[in-house]
């Protein structure tokens, strides 16, 4: 093995998978391409470090959780398709996406225009929505488990640390140890190590925070440093931190989505979803300012009176510059109980001074000197949160930028105690009551456009349609079928999602739009016995399926290159994007022919008919072949076909004739005789010979069988 080479490369998992480079390294697992040799096709193997494979609690864990992630099938969502323990190496299977990651994007173009931001983070929390819909959160989100293939198609990666969730929120520690990647831990994990769809929507946020800017929102040395400052600094607008145009509701749905407090963010990666796109179209429509939308997407918080505030004042403490940290930031695991030790040793006002430079008094919610002014510092109000400023100033109904004055206070007030006013007059107090009348109208008004007419939308998810409708006219609306999508988990007919989402705003006899389910995506394995190959895959395209092997085999009644069958075998059920394999006709398969020619005739027709020939056979006399050999054959070499005809030509031997009787003849009579019958004749005079020449014995003798041309021996006296 070459020095530095991985001990991995090259072997086979499972005696499937063969492992090839390595992809990615992070702080659990290493992912390396691979081959699936059962189904000839690339893929993508996680094999976890064996120092964690080797804590049983977290190795149960760790395969419970991948097959909660293989639960998931969405377009944008790398899928999951097998798991599984080679000799206590554990290892998760899934869809190889060539191409590159968020984490490239950001280092090579960041900070990106707005709404290139917003259209590479929709994709992203349509996957993490599929994901909340189906009880599952990420808990890792980070840009490089997003994937952007070579086609522009944007997946979400690594559900290894996702798990399901409850209407109570699940831990996410072991034993005080908290996992995830620190730069996108939502203050919750941090503090109390519990999650829920929130704290994916926060790491959301912090990725279209670091698109738009080029730099994460909190940096430090250390990881410790960097968990103080999400749990006890707010994440500040992106236009502070980029010399870019950010309009006013696209800084607005950063600062909505990393709020330290989770209930001021939206519920889920869905409803984050909705307000990325009300924002995108906005943004596409070239609407640079949108009061309104602004306002809507603001963090809802309670104002607060505090004294000493001037909330007309809208100037702003600069913070520090940051070191930059690694790009390449991998999933750490860190002592959560360090984390919140200090943060209740602290508190949040020290805590976000010392890793922000500004002073204690500022970070707790006073004021600080700045040109001899009181300057509001923006802070998370929240549970630990005892300086009561609100972290954003409450938006102006003309639009103007700034905050509307302290409820109370005078505009016009220059700190003198007004004197006493004389005693209003009857017409006075009749304005009074006109005016009360009026700005209660009005507030009215206010009320019903804002809130009044308003209802919440009723939870109908996994109930019939018809029971569905029923659910919504009893609220008093009118539920409309949007559309109908395949599903793993919701039974066809029945809801799989509304919009607006239960629990959600909607007008006072509106329409809610669901999404019924379909039903498993499933497909039949078309009949492709009969097919050309080319014609085959297009049918299996059609049906959303995908050629697999293909073993191509002889046959003799099948043109080469018609498909012969599949497996599995036409008319089962399968999912979508499933592998079919087929067996392909090479068409006749050739067969060599053997010359007999000269050898045993019966041996070489027996050997020719095991071949698959078929033979003929024809005899004659031959004087030079001994009879029943091969005289000759047709053809004698060369490649035929199962069933072509051979012929052999079988010797008979000579020819055989019988010997005429020669007695008392002449020489000369006895030679015509003799060639007549096709013999030749040889004359031998007796010992007593008298020149009478006349045949008086011969040899062979008379009526005897002997090859046509063979001698006979005349005696003569």
């Amino acid at each position: 093995m070459e020095r530095g080479t991985d001990p991995l490369t090259g072997r086979v998992l499972d005696s499937r998978y063969r492992v090839g480079r390595k992809i990615a390294r992070g702080g659990m697992a290493t992912v390396y391409e691979a081959h699936d040799l059962r189904l000839d096709r690339s893929c993508a193997v996680k094999v976890m470090h064996t120092d964690l494979g080797d804590d049983q609690d977290f190795a149960a864990r760790f395969v419970r959780e991948a097959h909660s992630a293989a639960r998931l099938s969405h377009p944008n969502v790398v899928s999951v398709t097998d798991q599984g323990d080679d000799d206590g190496l554990l290892f998760i299977v899934m869809e190889h996406v060539p191409g590159r990651t968020l984490r490239d994007v950001i280092r090579d173009e960041a900070p990106v225009a707005p709404s290139r931001a917003l259209a590479l983070l929709e994709p992203v929390l349509m996957a993490l929505a599929e994901a909340h819909r189906s009880g599952l959160i990420h808990r890792d989100v980070k840009p490089e488990n997003v994937l952007i293939a070579d086609d522009g198609r944007v997946k979400v990666a690594d559900f290894g640390l996702a798990r399901a969730f409850d209407a109570n929120t699940t831990h996410t520690a072991t034993g005080g140890l908290l996992i995830g990647t620190v730069s996108y831990l939502a203050p919750e994990l941090i503090v109390n190590g519990k999650s829920d769809p929130r704290s994916d929507v926060y790491a959301a946020g912090v990725l279209l925070y670091e698109l738009l800017t080029g730099h994460k929102p909190h940096e430090g040395e250390g990881a410790i440093q960097i968990a103080f400052k999400h749990v006890n600094e707010d994440i500040p607008p992106p236009s502070r931190s980029t010399d870019l145009p950010v309009p006013a509701a696209v800084d607005a749905l950063v600062v909505r989505a990393t709020a330290r407090e989770r209930e001021h963010r939206p519920a889920d990666a869905k409803v984050f979803l909705h307000q990325l796109r009300r924002v995108r179209a906005a943004v596409d429509a070239g609407e640079a300012d949108d009061p309104e939308l602004t306002a809507d997407l603001l963090p809802v918080v309670p104002a607060v009176d505090t004294d000493g505030i001037d909330y007309n004042d809208e100037t702003l403490v600069e913070l520090p510059a940051v070191p930059t940290q690694d790009d390449r930031e991998s999933t750490a695991v860190i002592d959560a109980r360090q984390v919140a030790a200090g943060h209740a040793a602290n508190g949040p006002a020290k805590s976000a001074a010392a890793g922000s430079g500004v002073s204690s008094a500022a970070a707790a919610g006073g004021t600080t000197e700045a040109g001899g002014g009181a300057t509001p510092v923006p802070t998370g109000v929240g549970p630990r949160d005892t300086g009561a400023v609100p972290p954003h100033p409450r938006p102006r109904p003309d639009g103007v930028r700034g905050a509307l004055p302290r409820p109370g206070a005078d505009p016009r007030a220059t700190g003198a105690s007004r004197t006493s006013r004389p005693r209003r007059s009857r017409r006075g107090l009749v304005l009074l009551v006109v005016v009360v009348l009026l700005t209660a109208l009005a507030g009215y008004a206010g009320w019903w456009f804002a809130v009044g007419r308003y209802t919440s939308t009723p939870g109908v998810i996994n109930l019939g349609v018809a029971a569905a409708t029923e659910s919504a006219e009893a609220a008093g609306l009118e539920l409309e079928v949007a559309e109908r999508q395949f599903s793993e988990t919701v039974q066809a007919g029945s809801v799989i999602s509304t919009d607006p989402a239960a629990g959600e705003r909607i007008v006072e006899g509106g329409t809610i739009e669901a999404v019924v389910s379909r039903g498993p995506e499933r497909y039949a394995v078309p009949k492709l016995r009969g097919k050309e190959l080319t014609e085959a895959e297009e049918i299996l395209e059609e049906r959303h399926l995908v050629r697999g092997k293909v073993d191509r085999v002889f046959n003799e009644t099948v043109e080469k290159g018609v498909v012969l069958s599949s497996t599995p075998k036409a008319g089962t059920e399968l999912q979508r994007d499933s592998v079919v394999a087929v067996t392909v006709s090479k068409g006749r398969e050739p067969l060599k022919i053997r010359d007999f020619t000269g050898k045993d005739a019966d041996r070489a027709e027996e050997r020719l008919t095991d071949i698959g020939f078929e033979v003929e056979v024809t005899e004659e006399n031959s004087d030079d072949v001994p009879k029943g050999r091969v005289v000759s054959q047709s053809p004698t070499r060369g490649t035929g076909f199962r069933g072509d005809v051979v012929e052999l030509v079988v010797s008979k031997g000579p020819v055989m004739v019988d010997v005429p009787d020669l007695g008392t003849m002449s020489v000369e009579e006895a030679t015509e005789a003799l060639e007549a019958a096709g013999l030749e004749i040889e004359v031998q005079r007796t010992e007593f010979y008298i020149a009478l020449d006349r045949v008086v014995r011969q040899d062979p003798e008379t009526g005897t069988s002997v090859p046509k041309g063979s001698t006979v021996v005349a005696f003569v006296v």
